[in-house]
């Protein structure tokens, strides 16, 4: 009976007896279902990235549906799952911003912020006239104060962690496989180049992935995962704040967006052409 959630999954308040919240996990599967948001820490700021199914071709694309919003002036937020449910989390993060200002005469610090919203969503798995949020939100902040920038990923269960590269959505997993692949984690570049350095194959100075790389890649990782015969077709959407924007949270221009598109496919197309040639090849091993 635990197994299947019945009995245990009419109330977000309820726990089954092997410990499992039903609720909460069929959040996190409405989740799953959505299209994928991916966020990457880069050297000078952070990007986020979104795919945004287009349910039908008479959708004006540009104001309908939105999942990547501005919260403060340093401070955006992606979502994916339940747009409706994210869209009160937006809501709630631009209070919480405004309010932080108000009392503190200065901007909210993205911990602070990423804290904040776990709370509000934690709040709705504890009560059994409340469910939880269908939607996982994507935070990319600056601090003035400490000129640090972060992302940070709060998930339907109201849990949050700081990321250097985070996905959600459909193509999770694949992402993070993807991700992992990057530049983006200081320790494991300067261990890379270490090691490089002492096997004397480079000079030991590792650099990390910038935002204009940055874009690049996750415009390639939503594209490789995109399965156009099975999925709709989506619009791409994209944001950063780095110090090319003066550290606000902007959109990334479209012209941008576009290059980084042609880069990804293009990309792609080759790597199906170097693999059909290698097939190719085995085949004719075998003969």
């Amino acid at each position: 009976m635990a197994s299947s959630g019945s009995g245990y999954d009419l109330s977000s308040s309820t726990f089954s007896p092997d410990g499992r919240i039903f609720q909460v996990e069929y959040a996190h599967k409405a989740v799953e279902n959505a299209g994928t948001a991916l966020g990457l820490r880069c050297s000078d700021g952070v990007v986020l990235a979104v795919e945004k199914p287009l349910i039908t071709k008479m959708l004006v694309k540009e104001t309908t549906g939105r999942r990547v919003h501005t919260v403060d002036e340093f401070a955006g937020v992606a979502i994916t799952g339940f747009v409706s449910d994210g869209r009160q989390i937006v809501n709630r993060a631009r209070e919480e911003a405004s309010n932080y200002d108000e009392t503190y005469g200065t901007k909210i610090p993205p911990k602070t912020l990423a804290n904040r919203l776990s709370a509000y969503v934690h709040y709705f798995t504890l009560h059994g006239a409340l469910r939880p949020f269908g939607c996982s939100t994507l935070i990319a902040a600056y601090d003035p104060a400490t000129k640090e920038h972060s992302l940070h990923m709060v998930e339907p269960s109201g849990v949050t962690y700081e990321y250097y590269g985070a996905a959600a959505g459909r193509g999770r997993q694949p992402a993070r496989t993807e991700m992992e692949k990057l530049a983006i984690n200081p320790k494991l570049v300067a261990a890379a180049s270490s090691a490089s350095s002492g096997e004397g194959g480079g000079s030991g100075e590792g650099e990390l992935i910038t935002c204009a790389e940055g874009v690049k890649q996750l415009a390639k990782i939503i594209y490789t995962l995109h399965d156009e015969a099975k999925d709709k077709p989506f619009e791409l959407e994209m944001s950063w704040l780095c110090e090319g924007s003066g550290w606000k949270h902007v959109g990334v221009p479209k012209g941008v967006i576009a290059e980084a598109t042609a880069w990804a496919k293009k990309e792609i197309e080759e790597a199906e052409g170097e693999e059909s040639e290698e097939e190719d090849d085995d085949d004719e091993m075998e003969e």
